[in-house]
């Protein structure tokens, strides 16, 4: 910095955040109730060096220029108004603020009980928060498109390769540590071609885990939204940037989490980091109380970011071009997608920042996922986004597992989330695609705890085992946890392949929870957000390749078989040539009935597919006992046991022995001629 000043009456407010120019930097800061903002200059030993009114105002914009300053400036904000807590004023200049247009911030979020103190008790909290650099634009980079995502991966940043023996330890639990050729080649190797990132923009701690010696590492409490997280991404975007151009020369799209419905600063205790010192009242939902406003807990974090509000909207579509135009990013996941649809009448489908994200020339071309629920009064919106949406399916999720853990009556639902799930998805005019099916994800039980463990066991995250889901629809095989007893194990390895071929023959688009291939067990935590230690880290030198095998054979498979892939609805019904894209058949042999739909005791299930010319026959047996099934007739002369679901299967003439507690498929083939 040389000499830097203000420029009287410079500036523009078309850009939020730093703009950078040839003699100088344009600050613009969006406040409806501050009576002045404040830009703070910081030197590299983080002394505040310079303080600069922004001079100018539109609308509910300040802004300015500051001559002798450039990109690599590190800067933070201040804010002067009135402070009054119960009116949603929260004013005080002794807090150092994130810029929330900050592209890239100097180090991660810690927690301190200053930044909670009320005005006049804290000092100025400067040595206790992150600062902002100032950041050229990057130039444009094209982001790898998604025509139809065949596996998508999810997984977090920082627990995949902090045990991972082939990445460099100074690379462990990071962007650049998922560069490491032996990540990309496990990713191929196993089918995926979408991995799904969890978030990743930086984020601030939960107010009390500091106090129980926990971490978050899941990062859904985000408070910079442009600006990643050092301890992801210490080289700020440019990391995210050579990871994308890494993952679009191997073929593989990556595609973030985003979490817009609320922010790391919690409810009225929390920390002043950013948006409640600039402006609580236009970023955040308020309700009344007998006290005065409050804080609106809508999704149970104690605020909620006000989607319908103007500046909400432009920070969310601002950011979201940024990941994809400076990061490459190709799609992003959004976290409690319902909250974005909220309005004084509650969700629309088509509310205006729905519509900002879909119609927007640059983001209606990404891959777009919703999470559609939050916990929210009507917060429940599957089948309710519209196109291009893709959408998590927990109905998918819950009719497998309960129809393997045994429950009764389910074998129609059943054959509804195999078919695409159409009650859900069809009336929006979307393909079967759009339905995510999943068997776990970040936030519950993993693969290999949901057969070993009928209860949650969260008493490492210091609540008394009260936090996490209740309802898992999981089961253990006789023994609650880890068992030596050999039965035991086999049994939950072979309801662990059942799921996976269910999953991977399913219509729809399949996601694999990280790690799920290789084995992986969290001691029966259900919510290990908290838990950034080696019980939530993948642990590659205890993978099963056995199973990692199966995988890759399963992904294979898919990818082979248009009539496993194809993205409509699977219907029954006969085309003009008389041919029908799918037909159930019970064991017998006999196409399914309505009687054979109610039997509640129901546990074996033919589904026969044809696609052109592909014709899959797949076999479900959820008994405890080896069945025998009659093959209906091959659409081209012979049914052929078809790998890796093949086993040891029987078929002779035009019957089959399916084994307990497995899934089957064969494929139509001509009668050889000779």
């Amino acid at each position: 910095m040389v000499n830097p000043r203000l420029v009287p009456g410079s500036g523009s407010p078309a850009r939020l955040g730093a703009d950078v120019h040839a003699d100088g930097v344009d600050f613009a800061v969006f406040s409806a109730h501050a009576e002045w903002i404040e830009i703070c200059l910081f030197d590299e030993a983080d002394h505040e060096t310079h303080r600069f009114i922004l001079d100018g105002r539109e609308g509910d914009i300040h802004f300015g220029r500051v001559e002798g300053i450039g990109s690599g400036a590190k800067y933070g904000l201040r804010a002067e108004g009135a402070y009054d807590p119960a009116r949603g004023f929260w004013f005080d200049p002794d807090k150092l603020l994130v810029d929330p247009w900050a592209q890239r911030i100097d180090r991660p979020f810690e927690l301190d009980k200053v930044l909670s103190a009320p005005r006049g008790e804290a000092g100025d909290t400067a040595p206790v928060v992150p600062k902002a650099f100032v950041c050229k634009p990057l130039a444009g980079f094209r982001p790898k498109q998604i025509q139809a995502p065949g596996l998508i991966y999810e997984l977090n940043v920082r627990g995949y390769t902090k045990l991972h023996p082939d990445v460099p330890e100074r690379l462990r639990g990071t962007v650049a540590g998922l560069t490491e050729p032996a990540v990309i080649e496990h990713l191929h190797r196993i089918g995926v071609d979408t991995v799904e990132l969890m978030p990743m923009a930086a984020w601030a701690n939960d107010r009390h885990l500091p106090a129980l010696g926990l971490t978050n590492s899941w990062g859904y409490n985000p408070i910079t939204m442009f600006a990643p997280d050092p301890r992801l991404c210490p080289g700020g975007m440019g990391d995210v940037r050579e990871l994308t151009a890494a993952y679009a020369e191997a073929g593989i799209a990556v595609v973030l989490d985003v979490v817009y419905n609320h922010t790391g600063e919690g409810d009225d205790l929390g920390p002043v980091l950013s948006f409640r010192g600039l402006d609580a009242l236009s970023y955040y939902r308020y309700r009344e109380t007998e006290k005065g406003l409050a804080l609106d807990n809508l999704v149970g974090t104690g605020n909620a970011l006000d989607t319908s509000h103007p500046i909400v909207q432009r920070l969310t579509v601002e950011s979201l071009k940024h990941w994809v135009e400076a990061g490459g990013i190709s799609g992003f996941r959004f976290d409690l997608a319902p909250v974005l649809g909220r309005t004084e009448h509650g969700y629309d489908p088509h509310a205006p920042l729905i519509e900002a994200i879909r119609k927007d020339k640059l983001l209606g071309k990404c891959l777009l996922i919703a999470e559609p629920w939050d916990p929210a009064p009507g917060g429940y919106q599957l089948g309710h986004f519209p196109s291009p949406f893709y959408e998590w399916n927990d109905q998918y999720r819950d009719t497998v597992r309960r129809f393997w853990r045994g429950d009764e009556g389910i074998v129609g639902r059943l054959a509804d989330v195999l078919a695409g799930s159409a009650r859900q998805f069809r009336d929006t005019g979307r393909h079967a695609a759009a339905s995510v099916n999943f068997l776990t994800a970040h936030d519950g039980f993993t693969l290999a705890d949901l057969v070993s463990y009928e209860r949650k066991h969260n008493a490492a995250n210091g609540e008394d085992n009260r936090d996490g889901h209740d309802h898992n629809y999981a089961w253990n095989n006789g023994v609650e946890g880890p068992s030596t007893d050999e039965q035991v194990n086999s049994a939950r390895r072979a309801d662990i392949l059942a799921l996976l071929a269910t999953l991977f023959v399913s219509r729809g688009t399949p996601m694999l929870l990280a790690g799920d291939e290789l084995g992986r067990s969290q001691q029966g935590n259900n919510n290990a957000y908290a838990q950034d230690n080696a019980l939530s880290w993948v642990d590659w030198d205890s993978a099963d390749g056995d199973l990692v095998a199966h995988v890759a054979a399963l992904a294979e498979l898919r990818r082979n078989h248009p009539a496993l892939h194809a993205p409509e609805f699977l219907d029954g019904h006969a085309d003009e040539s008389g041919r029908r894209d799918c037909i159930w058949y019970n064991a017998d042999g006999r196409e399914m009935e309505i009687a054979d739909w109610q039997l509640a005791e129901a546990d074996i299930l033919g589904l026969r597919l044809l696609e052109g010319d592909d014709a899959v026959l797949i076999w479900f047996n959820r008994a405890h006992e080896t069945r025998l099934v009659h093959l209906p007739k091959s659409p081209l002369g012979r049914w052929q046991a078809l790998a890796p679901l093949d086993g040891d299967v029987e078929v002779g003439g035009r019957e089959l022995t399916l084994p307990a507690r497995s899934v089957r498929a064969l494929v139509a083939v001509a009668e050889d001629v000779r």
